[in-house]
């Protein structure tokens, strides 16, 4: 069996930079009494309202019971608020309140400031080149089954 030290483990190093963007954000948003996970359905939603929770959570990369759960979470802070969709009532579409709406203006900042901090150093150019091989390699794990 070939060893594979973590300095040259691609997963280990993508886990390592999530861990330590996903710690910062959560301190930059605990002052607004967020949760970390909130963020990613919020930066969703700023774009797009309307989602069925399948969609949102397809466009996350996560699965559904997990987004219900986040979802019932948010409803219950006063971020956003479900109502059947008005063709398929089984659907429940996810809509953002006064207040989750608001919330863009106020932390839309956090996401270039974080990224700033992650790449200095880092040429414009070798930026775009790993950006571009980290959605290979995310397509590239989507097409295996497991």
């Amino acid at each position: 069996m070939a060893s594979l030290p973590p300095k040259a483990s691609l997963g280990y190093q993508v886990r390592i930079a999530h861990r330590a963007f996903d710690r910062l954000l959560a301190a930059r948003l605990a002052p607004f009494g967020l949760k970390a996970g909130y963020w990613y359905y919020l930066r969703v939603l700023w774009l797009r309202e309307g989602l069925t929770q399948k969609e949102l959570g397809d466009a996350i990369n996560v699965k559904e019971n997990t987004t219900v759960a986040m979802i019932l979470g948010m409803e219950k802070d006063g971020l956003l608020t479900r109502k059947r969709d008005e063709i398929d009532r089984r659907k429940m579409c996810v809509y953002l309140t006064p207040k989750g709406r608001d919330l863009e203006k106020k932390l839309m900042h956090i996401a270039p400031e974080i990224n700033e901090a992650a790449t200095k150093g880092i040429s414009k150019r070798e930026l775009e080149k790993c950006l571009m091989v980290l959605h290979h390699v995310s397509e590239n794990l989507q097409t295996i089954d497991f």
